[in-house]
């Protein structure tokens, strides 16, 4: 049975519980290739686990109408594969070497593979998406331009005129928001849920998709151990841009020079590293990530009042309170 956490309603648990495992078992159906080296390589990052957050809230706000409906597992399979295929293709821009505790593709494989093992998954999703209809097809149409533009403004950087944290939240919507948002979306779509739910999903989670990713930018400086794979200070190694530090840079105190200096850039030296996250976590900025966090996550439980009362909405609410449990 798939890991979906707890709910307070035990029959609600297993209900999304059950649709998340069909979802899971039409997902690896729709992984396998008969090419040998595609089916290996397409199943690597499924094998190697992941929350299945997405089709979680496809399956969840499913619950709004009909969950039983014939097309909601399909919709969360078409959103995770998509989101599996963003992360070969991420893995090969960010030249990682590591995803979810496992080599990546690319360095298991190469950059060729990666790519071309991502868009076959791509194209998979498109194969099922063309099974529900054209809404849904321009749907997954505009989340993919979402997804590209997200990544194209994160590679070229903020422009001489932007503000660095308002460039990096809006990579934030586009990267991890949309794809959430959109499969909140299909939940309350395949399930009939009527146009007025579906607009509440979708933006409830958009919202709670970039409070989850601020608070993993976090946890990123604040944890002890591996996080999904992602040991403290990998955002630093990389001089990957994140809310806290670039709430640090853009409000400077007494004596941080040396840390503004480091984060301006990849940060090669271990033991600079460790300085970094401590002089971080002392910073007055982590306070100021925190609030941050929280008022998504606020802004995303208050639009809840706008749906039917139930065990449903209870789930989508305590998705609220797990966003900001971990940030300490």
């Amino acid at each position: 049975m798939a890991n979906v956490g707890s709910f307070a309603d035990p029959e609600l648990e297993q209900r999304v519980s059950a649709g998340v495992d069909r979802a899971e078992e039409l997902l690896i159906r729709s992984a396998h290739s008969p090419e040998p080296l595609v089916a290996e390589a397409s199943s690597h990052l499924l094998n190697a686990g992941g929350k299945r957050f997405r089709p979680l809230l496809v399956v969840l706000c499913a619950e709004f109408g009909d969950p039983t409906a014939p097309d909601v597992v399909p919709a969360a399979v078409v959103v995770e594969l998509t989101h599996l295929a963003t992360l070969y293709h991420d893995d090969v821009m960010d030249e990682a070497a590591m995803r979810r505790g496992a080599p990546s593709a690319n360095a298991r494989w190469d950059n060729t593979v990666a790519i071309l093992v991502g868009d076959f998954l791509f194209a998979r999703a498109s194969s099922l998406v063309a099974d529900l209809g054209p809404e849904a097809v321009r749907i997954q149409a505009e989340t993919f331009a979402r997804l590209v533009h997200g990544q194209l403004r994160e590679t070229l950087g903020p422009g001489p005129d932007d503000d660095p944290l308002e460039h990096y939240l809006s990579v934030v919507a586009d990267k991890t928001g949309s794809l959430i948002a959109t499969a909140a979306r299909f939940g309350a779509m395949m399930s009939g849920a009527g146009a007025d739910i579906e607009q509440t999903l979708l933006e409830f989670g958009e919202r709670i998709g970039v409070a989850f990713q601020l608070a993993d930018d976090i946890i990123d400086v604040t944890s002890d151990a591996a996080d999904s794979g992602k040991v403290p200070g990998t955002d630093l190694r990389e001089g990957v841009p994140t809310l806290p530090t670039l709430l640090a840079q853009a409000s400077p105190v007494d004596g941080d020079e040396r840390l503004r200096e480091l984060l301006a850039g990849p940060i090669c030296d271990e033991d600079d590293v460790q300085w970094a996250l401590q002089a971080l976590r002392e910073h007055p900025a982590m306070d100021r990530a925190r609030a941050y966090v929280r008022a998504e996550a606020d802004a995303a439980r208050a639009l809840l009042e706008k749906l039917p009362a139930g065990p449903a909405r209870d789930a989508l609410d305590e998705l609220c309170t797990r966003a900001t449990e971990r940030l300490g």
